[in-house]
């Protein structure tokens, strides 16, 4: 079952569906989330592996590193071994340098890919640029797949860029280089797809970024894109950073966006911490555009913060361990119980918020503070409907939520 929107504040601008797989992205579809592979595409088994834990996160579309001739042949093995799985999640093929090369080189590889992302400050240079963007067009064009063009401030096209800082110094009124830099992002964007169009890629098929890893420099860059077109438009901040820094600079400038109705497609670029889980990124995605109210995708868990009155770590331990485990069966519950991602329950530590939280909640427990009588009201639908007691109210509260659940939902 495919999430559809929730009660929109505003409605999203207006751009070109375009069809990656059997993904929508633009037009009527739902904002879609997607993630990158870290793993050596070369490595059929680690890629496959990590595939399939991003989808599976929820990741609708997936991106993988195509730098190499070892890396283009493993492309088919990757998508033959993911539907053996039954994953059947679009592939996007990252290029840079020799894309051209690599697609005319691996025609299994360009077949099995869903879509091309290409770079156009750094997919050639000089005589050879407009050659080889075109190559990579005309194979989009003969395979009929849909291309990313992804403009990147750390990769520049540097010719069009130093065209611009000229104009920009006979002008009577010069602009900072910064914003020579931002204009430079946006035509960089604008003018490659235009290029696309002219050798025959449909306006259905493309879609366009810019990626910077400033956060007042992305909404700038993506505002004035959106007014300039109307291609489907990836968000994304790039080089976001690690954990909290990460989270909060990508979740800042995407908020500002797509609370604008400025997106189709995003991407959490989190650095993960050593050893850590790459799928941290699908969910950081998914909570930023479920707590905007776009999407749903998982069970919320409303919980209190705690204070002096809910010394007890109960309600914390309670909260997380249902947060955990109704995110660990989303894979399952979607096809077996439709609309389960727009269940709400409350985890409350005292009697302050915890009754009227719980009643607004589908289902909630209020757990009792500091020095209130051992007690634990659960509350479904608006109403009372048990009290817990004793040690196993954990427990019990637990087998309650999965019991309505089947009730609800099944």
């Amino acid at each position: 079952m495919k999430p559809e929107y929730i009660d929109r504040p505003f409605a999203r601008k207006q751009t070109v569906g375009v069809l990656v797989g059997d993904v929508g992205v633009g037009g009527n579809y739902p904002i879609v989330v997607q993630s990158m592979t870290n793993t050596d595409t070369a490595d059929i088994e680690a890629s496959v592996a990590q595939i399939a834990a991003l989808h599976h996160a929820g990741s609708q579309i997936v991106r993988i590193t195509v730098d190499r001739d070892e890396s283009a042949k493993a492309v088919p093995h990757i998508r033959e071994k993911l539907l053996a799985q039954n994953v059947e999640v679009p592939l996007v093929g990252d290029f840079h340098y020799i894309g051209h090369k690599l697609l005319a080189d691996h025609p299994a590889c360009a077949q099995a890919l869903d879509k091309y992302r290409i770079n156009p400050g750094n997919v050639g240079f000089k005589a050879k640029k407009d050659k080889q963007f075109s190559a990579i067009i005309e194979t989009a064009i003969r395979y009929d797949k849909p291309v990313r063009i992804g403009v990147n401030w750390g990769s520049l096209d540097q010719q069009l860029l130093t065209h611009l800082m000229d104009e920009n110094s006979a002008n009577g009124s010069p602009l900072s280089a910064r914003e020579v830099m931002r204009e430079t992002i946006v035509r960089s964007a604008i003018l490659s797809a235009q290029y696309a169009e002219d050798i025959g890629l449909g306006r259905d098929k493309i879609i366009l970024s810019a990626k910077v890893s400033k956060v007042q420099d992305l909404i700038a860059v993506y505002t004035d894109l959106a007014k300039r077109s109307d291609h489907a438009l990836h968000l994304g901040l790039t080089e976001a950073g690690m954990g909290s820094k990460g989270i909060v600079a990508s979740s800042a400038a995407m908020g500002i966006l797509l609370q604008q109705g400025i997106g189709d497609t995003i991407r959490i670029s989190l650095t993960p911490e050593p050893g850590g889980d790459r799928t941290r990124e699908v969910q950081v995605a998914q909570e930023l555009l479920q707590t905007m109210g776009f999407r749903s995708f998982v069970p919320i868990v409303a919980a209190c913060p705690g204070c002096g009155r809910t010394t007890s770590t109960v309600f914390q331990a309670l909260a997380q361990n249902i947060q955990d485990h109704l995110r660990k069966m989303m894979p399952q519950w979607r096809e077996k119980y439709p609309g389960v991602e727009e269940l709400n329950v409350a985890v409350m530590g005292c009697i302050v918020n915890g009754p009227g939280e719980s009643k607004h909640a589908d289902i909630g427990i209020s757990l009792p503070g500091t020095g209130e009588t051992p007690a634990a009201p659960v509350f479904i639908d608006g109403k009372k409907a048990k009290t817990l007691r004793g040690e196993k109210i954990a427990e019990e509260f637990f087998e309650m939520v999965g019991e309505y659940i089947e009730q609800r939902y099944g």
